[in-house]
């Protein structure tokens, strides 16, 4: 694999509008001339004092003098308005909260989202466009076999306690991880041994190669712990990041305070940061417009387009994610282990129609693979939207306008009615007759992912790097391939990036012709804030959310 060196990547923040210079430049200047002209009163005259005119003609040169100096100093080439002052605090809203913040033991993505490279640092960490790029390893070396990892560490590192953080910290944490089996621990995959060669040096051993080491690492397996800190990880957090917890409320909020014992190149430069969580969109919407919250993320494309429209007070942008709604079909169904039947239903959706309805700021996906992970390639010109080719496909698997398919479409609430609503109205064009079911989750976690009693579903896959789901024959899609299998397999056992990103184009490319699902789009996050907020992450910031380098500016 690749060295890396350096420290931490670009995080593909909002960078601040060069027209906003221009703007805070006539401002001040017109604040300026207002304050001479407010600071010039007529005075009486005194006996033997010149007539009053003369003083009104000697002022009135005065003040123009006075502006033309003021306009040149402010003209002069290379010379811009003084930049507005950065506030100490910042308030974001956010949507999923956690229930507690003990990263080891609690699942979900808020805790990610939020603890990750703020809080608690890895070995490596992730770049916007999700590459692995250094972090308390400043860089690493693989062996040839591609069984043997040497990452070379920063110095001067500690937590926010103030104890030194070195490669026995390291090693202790991946060793707790493994022994206690802390969540996601099962993806350290082919894990032998990790030991401190020195201080400053740690070596992990696998006992096969495993291409995506580097990439689990900079999720929960390669966080590093202070072993020998007390305090409780369910309500707050020791840890190395440019910030510390100050204050937490499940479900409600988390304050963010800058660590004043910082180690590394990314020091906080806002003092405080407030994190809101709100699971009703409409009070997000009200706070971000009554300036409750600078920042929104994320915001329905459509609840969006008022803040788009207010380019003067507002920035609105789309970012790019790993979400794929996939759209999956029983491939041991009834119906719908029939290849044709599944190949007619990709041909039947119109997948720019429904993106559009969505706002457009969706993409369109044709396999499993979004463009954010190895292995991506276009599959959409696989299955173009094609009404004559659908029905043709379900005449040859017996079906037509007298003897209608029947089929049922399960999904949880959480997802609305929107989708299932456009589905069955697209599929009803090509002789589909589809039953929407919208079901509470967990009755959807037992009827599908449980019992695998379903005809088609439909789930937002958030997650990267999860092209397994395709190899694995139990998954609840019940799609079993041997020639996927086998691809994925030489996929996790390639030494290099170029040997690993080929085999996984290969399979997904199978996967797409073999029709078990369709990947109706990749969703990308909007996001709003108000103007003079600078550095916020647009992309992966649900998952991947680095905040130190977040500003606003007055």
């Amino acid at each position: 694999m690749t060295e890396q060196n350096g420290a931490y990547g670009d995080a593909d923040a909002t960078k601040a509008n060069t027209s906003n210079a221009t703007s805070t430049s006539s401002t001040t200047n017109a604040g300026t001339d207002a304050e001479l002209n407010a600071s010039i009163k007529p005075r009486k005259p005194e006996h033997g004092q010149r007539r009053p005119w003369v003083w009104i003609v000697i002022a009135v040169v005065a003040v123009v003098a006075i502006v033309v100096a003021i306009l040149a100093f402010n003209n002069r080439p290379g010379t811009t308005a003084p930049a507005a002052s950065a506030k100490d605090s910042i308030t974001i809203g956010l949507k999923l909260a956690p229930t507690n913040l003990d990263i080891r033991n609690q699942s979900g993505s808020a805790l990610d989202q939020i603890l990750i490279g703020n809080v608690y640092e890895g070995l490596v960490t992730r770049d916007a466009k999700n590459q692995v790029v250094p972090a308390l390893a400043k860089s690493w070396d693989v062996s040839q076999d591609g069984k043997t990892y040497t990452f070379h560490l920063n110095t001067g590192m500690s937590f926010s306690n103030g104890d030194k953080l070195d490669a026995s910290d390291v090693a202790w944490s991946i060793n707790e991880l493994v022994a206690k089996q802390y969540h996601d621990s099962e993806s350290l995959r082919n894990f032998q041994s990790v030991r401190a060669v020195d201080a400053k040096t740690v070596e992990i051993t696998l006992s096969a190669p495993y291409s995506s080491l580097l990439w689990t690492l900079t999720g929960r397996p390669g966080l590093v712990f202070d072993k020998n800190a007390q305090y409780d990880a369910k309500t707050t957090a020791v840890g190395s990041g440019p910030y510390t917890v100050q204050r937490f409320v499940a479900n409600n909020s988390i304050a963010l305070k800058a660590n004043p014992k910082y180690w590394g190149p990314n020091k906080a430069k806002t003092a405080n940061i407030l994190v809101r969580y709100f699971a009703d969109d409409n009070a997000a919407v009200n706070a971000l417009k009554s300036g409750d919250v600078q920042v929104l993320a994320p915001i329905s494309d459509n609840l969006a387009a008022p803040f788009r429209k207010d380019t003067g007070k507002y920035t609105v942008q789309a970012g790019d994610g790993t979400d794929k709604f996939v759209l999956a079909f029983n491939s041991k169904g009834a119906k719908t282990s029939d290849k044709r039947v599944r190949q007619a239903i990709r041909y039947a959706i119109d997948h720019q129609a429904i993106i559009a309805s969505r706002g457009g700021a969706d993409k369109p996906l044709g396999g499993p693979i979004p463009s954010l992970d190895p292995g991506y390639g276009d599959l959409t010109s696989l299955y173009p939207h094609n009404v004559a080719k659908a029905k043709s496909l379900l005449a040859q698997a017996g079906y037509s306008s007298s003897k209608p398919l029947q089929l049922s479409l399960t999904y949880a609430n959480v997802y609305g009615t929107e989708l299932g609503d456009q589905l069955r109205s697209q599929l009803k064009a090509v002789g589909i007759d589809l039953k929407v079911n919208v079901v509470e989750f967990s009755t959807w976690l037992q009827d599908v992912y449980t019992n695998k009693n379903y005809d088609l579903s439909l789930v937002d896959h958030n997650e990267s790097h999860d092209f397994y789901q395709w190899a694995t024959p139990d998954y609840y899609y019940n799609y079993d391939s041997k020639d996927v299998q086998a691809l994925y397999a030489k996929s996790l056992a390639a030494t290099s990036d170029k040997e690993r990103d080929a085999y996984l184009a290969q399979a997904a490319r199978q996967v797409s012709q073999d029709a078990p699902a369709d990947w109706l789009f990749n969703y990308r996050v909007t996001t709003a804030w108000a103007k003079g907020v600078e550095g916020f992450p647009v992309n992966l910031n649900q998952t991947l959310l680095p905040l130190a380098g977040v500003v606003y500016r007055s």
